[in-house]
């Protein structure tokens, strides 16, 4: 495994700890850090989260993620030996939404191709001509 890929793995699972053991903010929602896109140089890295809840979940903890932003920094530096501190931008990432929609989607079509006897249960005429 390449180093980039290495230090992204190492950042995210930092962060995720980070965010769910040591930020006490309660704008912060359920959040899981999906991914970590870092720079060929190691010096800048941009986290994709994502939150479980509406889009007012979003928007609260982006503010909480972003003023926390300095302090999470400092602790992965100290934490993942670096010869300078990575730094970082956190990113929306609608990603499960747009798999949750897309689920959704297709569900109802699957349930719209159903045959009619099977949405509005046994035909009785059918049932009278066998008897």
């Amino acid at each position: 495994m390449p180093r980039q890929e290495r230090v992204e793995e190492a950042i995210k699972k930092e962060v995720s700890l980070i965010i769910h053991d040591e930020i006490k903010d309660p704008r912060m929602g359920f959040v899981t850090i999906t991914r970590v896109e870092l720079s060929k140089d190691l010096r800048n890295a941009k986290i994709f989260y994502s939150v479980l809840g509406k889009e007012d979940a979003f928007k609260k903890t982006k503010l909480a993620l972003d003023s926390a932003q300095g302090y999470i920094r400092s602790l992965v530096a100290q934490r993942i030996n670096l010869r300078f501190a990575t730094e970082i931008m956190f990113c929306e990432d609608h990603s499960t939404e747009y798999s949750v929609k897309i689920e959704e989607v297709l569900n109802k079509l699957k349930d719209n191709q159903k045959p009619p006897e099977e949405e509005n249960g046994p035909d009785p005429e059918k049932e009278e001509d066998a008897g």
